[in-house]
């Protein structure tokens, strides 16, 4: 394996999630804001390995490996982060099913590509949508400079729920021939 400035902007993505995580819990009125500050350059890098890899061609198989690991990881971690920090329902809920969709769908995924269908469970216009409205909602919770900024965030995590069942249903109609197949493939 080589590696490539979007592979190494992936890696950074996942050397940036402890980094995350100890600025998330210092013990300083600023740390919230360096926990934001962070997450949002991670929150870049998987922006920016994306459209380098296709514009500079440099897609890999570790590539298309470790992008979207280092994407759910990072997620998976803030839901965690935020969940524990705020202790409430209205909060839980959101994360449980986000956590839950990356779970299914990743292993949709993978039984699609297992029987040569990956393609039709290709990442959709909505999923994209669902991640930047959830990564916004992240910021903002994970920051919470203010109440505005806390029910703007608890607004958007709620948006990012509804498309987070958007998009998996249509993962899952997208698939659901081949689920409801008697024929073992």
């Amino acid at each position: 394996m080589r590696l490539n400035i979007p592979n190494i902007l992936s890696l950074i993505r996942l050397f940036l999630i402890p980094v995350f995580v100890v600025a998330f819990y210092l013990p300083y009125s600023w740390s919230s804001f360096a926990a934001a500050v962070v997450f949002w350059i991670a929150g870049v890098t998987d922006w920016l390995d994306g459209m380098l890899a296709r514009k500079l061609q440099q897609t890999s198989r570790f590539g298309a490996f470790i992008d979207p690991v280092a994407d759910k990881v990072l997620v998976a971690t803030a839901l965690i982060l935020i969940t524990e920090y705020f202790h409430s329902i209205w909060i839980t809920i959101p994360a449980v099913t986000m956590i839950a969709r990356e779970i299914i769908i990743s292993a949709l995924r993978e039984w699609m590509a297992e029987i040569g269908k990956r393609a039709s469970v290709a990442v959709s216009w909505i999923g994209k949508v669902k991640t930047m409205t959830q990564m916004f909602a992240l910021f903002a919770l994970i920051w919470r400079y203010d109440d505005w900024m806390i029910w703007l965030g608890y607004i958007s995590i709620y948006v990012a729920t509804i498309l987070t069942y958007w998009s998996m249903w249509q993962y899952l109609l997208a698939a659901k021939d081949d689920l409801l197949s008697e024929e073992n493939h």
